[in-house]
C-alpha cells in the first residue's frame, strides 16, 4: 500500500509540478493576467487545477482576450492531455498483450478506446468554437446550434474520461495501472474545467435569448 502511494505521489508531481513552476512564472510577467485566470477559474471544480494548468498555456500572451480565448486555451489543454494519456494507454496496452495479461489488456484497451473518443470529440469541440467566434456577437439560431455542438462533444469528452477512471477501482493497483487512473482522472478534471469555462461563455449568449423572448 505504501508503494502504491509513493507512485502515485512521484504521478501526480510530474503532472502539476511544472505548472506551479509556470503559475508563479506568469504572475511575474503579467499580473492582470494571472488575476482574470484566478477570477474565471472560480466557478469551476477544480480551481487550482484550472489556474495553475491554464497559466502553462498562455505564457505567450500578454493578455487573455476575453471568455471566448479563454475557453479555446481550456479546451487545447483538455485535448493535449487526451492525446498525452492515449499514448500511454497505448504503449502500456501492446505490453500487456505481449506479455499476455488478457484481464489487464483488455480494461486497458477499453480505455485507450474511451480517451480516443475524448480525443475525437475534444477536437470537434475546438472546431465547432472556431466556427462559433466567427459569428461575433450577433445571436441567432445558427450561434445556439453552435454552442449546443460543443456542450454536447466536451461533456461526452468528460463522460467517456470518467468510464475511463472508473474502470480502475481498486487500490491495490500495479505501477502501471496507477499511472493511468491518475491520468484519466487528469483528462477528466481538465476537462470539466474546460466544460464550466465554456459554459461561461456561452451563457451571455443563452441569456441574450431569454431575455429577447420574453419581450411582448
Amino acid at each position: 500500500m505504501s508503494q502504491l502511494n509513493l507512485t502515485l505521489l512521484v504521478i501526480f508531481l510530474s503532472l502539476f509540478f511544472p505548472c506551479v513552476l509556470v503559475k508563479a512564472s506568469l504572475a511575474k510577467q503579467n499580473s492582470q493576467t494571472m488575476s482574470y485566470l484566478e477570477s474565471s477559474c472560480n466557478g469551476t471544480l477544480y480551481q487550482d487545477l484550472c489556474i495553475r494548468c491554464l497559466a502553462r498555456y498562455v505564457t505567450n500572451y500578454s493578455t487573455i482576450d476575453g471568455p471566448n480565448h479563454l475557453a479555446h486555451v481550456a479546451l487545447s489543454v483538455s485535448l493535449s492531455r487526451a492525446l498525452n494519456t492515449r499514448g500511454y494507454l497505448l504503449k502500456v496496452a501492446k505490453e500487456l498483450k505481449t506479455i499476455k495479461k488478457d484481464k489487464k489488456y483488455q480494461t486497458v484497451q477499453d480505455c485507450a478506446n474511451q480517451i480516443s473518443d475524448s480525443v475525437d470529440q475534444l477536437s470537434q469541440a475546438i472546431k465547432e468554437l472556431r466556427q462559433l467566434s466567427r459569428h461575433g456577437s450577433a445571436i441567432n439560431d445558427d450561434m445556439l446550434w453552435h454552442i449546443s455542438n460543443v456542450e454536447t462533444w466536451v461533456s461526452t469528452a468528460l463522460t467517456d474520461a470518467s468510464s475511463c477512471v472508473y474502470s480502475f477501482p481498486g487500490r491495490r493497483m500495479s505501477k502501471s495501472m496507477a499511472a493511468i487512473k491518475v491520468k484519466a482522472q487528469n483528462v477528466a478534471e481538465v476537462t470539466s474545467n474546460a466544460l464550466a469555462l465554456f459554459h461561461r461563455y456561452a451563457s451571455r449568449y443563452q441569456q441574450a435569448v431569454a431575455r429577447t423572448t420574453k419581450k411582448p
